[in-house]
């Protein structure tokens, strides 16, 4: 299976149906961590290695077949991971031979190969004639042809031999000025390009840093041609507002999912460290009591003010052997749309949602005061954690309502994060912190140590700000509403503010964890 140049949103709907279905993953760590995701849980992994020695190709191909053919005796599914396209990966053709010779069924499922799809995300676009030359295998004859052509050129190289296979092509016939983009990590948020000249690319490398590495040799991309100089206008990835920053989500893990998909988006690596712990209330009788309620008819109304309060409701739902048919007859509010999104997972579709601001009070603007004429019973079941605030009980009680105000879930702090976790909030390993409430400043402060002063500080309101100053946090960013994907956005336009007065500047674009701290930045709104 290919499991493309490193993005797993490039794998393809059915290497996604074959990992789902595996019993066993092989391949490479780095693929494996591009794979796993989209396997069971329970999935088994292995690497083909002798005694942990790196291996040439022939030994990886031996290996790798070892492993897939003894499981696959076994009855095991198994997934070979290769990068790129296996129908370009020399050792997957041995690896399929082996397989094909020993009598064991196998499928091919190809992937983006990563001569094709490193310069798509280096806005590096290939057209017209174009080959394809492997450096660590391309005899003296290749370069002669290729040096001697006008064709692009897209080398799989390494950042080490860049310069050296500028040069043979210098001598081979390639015009000193031809262009050139080296791209490394390509497809992952590590990517990073160079543009020069067949000539300025060892002065460009050495120019920027990049060589020497003290890692070993580093595995590159390299487009040699006109298109090449296309970079700098067609790049879309390394552009995007938060590229390559490292931003800390301190939520539950469930809330967290979908803020670090739309952080992905913006090309943030983020990082999920959960702050607040969700446990069942101490005494369940008040909770039973009001679920049987809910079905007996003595409620009108059931305000949902979280996505905690609606998974506590439908866990004991579950526990009652009961499901969505018992909100029949009853009205259903949510305090925003996330939380009315997880009521229509549930198969419950929200009478009430804020029109305005999603908050209790939000709510609240929008609830119809009790009418004895209309409403047969005055009677709404607020389940909701054991901190929340009064604002929502007051309220209704003043349009008329009686609540029954039941805590459904208690929060509690979670335990620390991993010790390189902790340094890196402290030393100013992240680039920016997302905070979606004072209680997660609170308790991120508390098991983990207060931010570094270089990481951008974002908060969802006036109110998580107002804590965080008193923690002692200097806050750069505010959400213009009270909601994440709001926050998320604002990051963002923070992100590219600050993308662009470096361009206009004329001063390369670093991330927050690469600067200094200097003098106290405004906050954003």
């Amino acid at each position: 299976m290919g499991a493309g140049p490193g993005d797993p949103g490039l794998l393809t709907l059915r290497a996604v149906e074959a990992l789902a279905r595996a019993d066993l993953l092989v391949g490479d760590r780095p693929v494996l961590d591009v794979v796993r995701t989209h396997a069971r849980a329970d999935v088994g992994t292995a690497e083909p290695a002798v005694d942990g020695e790196v291996l040439d190709t022939t030994a990886i191909a031996d290996a790798a077949s070892q492993l897939v053919m003894a499981s696959a005796r076994t009855g095991k599914r198994v997934v070979r991971a290769v990068v790129g396209d296996p129908g370009l990966d020399s050792c997957a053709a041995a690896e399929m031979l082996a397989c094909a010779r020993a009598g064991i069924p196998f499928e091919v499922v190809p992937g983006i190969a990563s001569a094709v799809g490193v310069p798509a995300y280096a806005g590096v676009p290939l057209s017209g004639d174009v080959r394809f030359v492997d450096a660590a295998t391309a005899s003296d004859r290749c370069w002669s042809e290729v040096g001697a052509s006008d064709a692009t050129l897209v080398v799989s190289t390494t950042l080490q031999t860049v310069a050296a296979m500028a040069a043979e092509l210098i001598g081979s016939g390639r015009k000193p000025d031809t262009q050139l983009s080296v791209t490394v990590a390509g497809t992952t948020t590590r990517q990073r390009t160079w543009t020069a000249t067949l000539a300025t690319i060892a002065a460009e490398l050495k120019a920027t840093k990049a060589l020497p590495t003290p890692e070993g040799p580093i595995a590159a991309i390299a487009v040699v041609g006109e298109r090449a100089g296309q970079h700098e206008q067609l790049s879309w990835f390394e552009t995007k507002p938060l590229f390559g920053w490292r931003v800390l989500v301190p939520r539950t893990k469930e809330q967290a999912a979908s803020l670090s998909d739309q952080l992905r988006s913006y090309g943030a690596v983020p990082h999920e460290v959960p702050t607040i712990a969700v446990e069942p209330p101490r005494t369940p009788q008040q909770m039973e009591r009001a679920v049987k309620g809910l079905v007996t008819g003595r409620y009108e109304w059931i305000a949902f003010t979280s996505v905690n309060a609606v998974k506590a409701v439908r866990e004991k739902f579950e526990e009652y052997g009961l499901d969505a048919r018992a909100f029949a007859g009853i009205k259903v509010a949510a305090v925003g749309e996330q939380t009315a999104q997880s009521l229509v997972e549930f198969g419950v579709k929200p009478d009430l949602v804020p029109s305005g601001e999603q908050s209790a009070a939000g709510l609240l603007e929008d609830w119809p005061p009790y009418d004895p004429v209309f409403d047969p019973i005055d009677r709404v079941f607020l389940p909701r954690a054991d901190i929340a605030t009064e604002t929502l009980v007051a309220g209704l009680v003043e349009l008329g309502w009686e609540v029954d105000d039941v805590t459904a879930y208690r929060t509690v702090r979670a335990s620390p994060p991993p010790a390189d976790t902790r340094e890196a909030i402290k030393g100013g390993g992240f680039d920016a912190v997302l905070f979606t409430s004072s209680s997660t400043v609170r308790n991120l402060v508390g098991i983990a140590g207060k931010p570094h002063n270089v990481t951008v500080i974002a908060c969802i309101g006036p109110a998580t700000a107002k804590t965080a100053e008193e923690h002692g946090l200097r806050v750069d960013v505010m959400a213009p509403e009270p909601s994440v994907h709001a926050l998320a956005q604002a990051l963002a336009d923070f992100g590219l503010a600050r993308r662009q007065a470096a361009g206009a500047a004329g001063d390369p674009v670093t991330r927050p964890s690469e600067r200094r701290p200097g003098a106290r930045r405004r906050t954003r709104v």
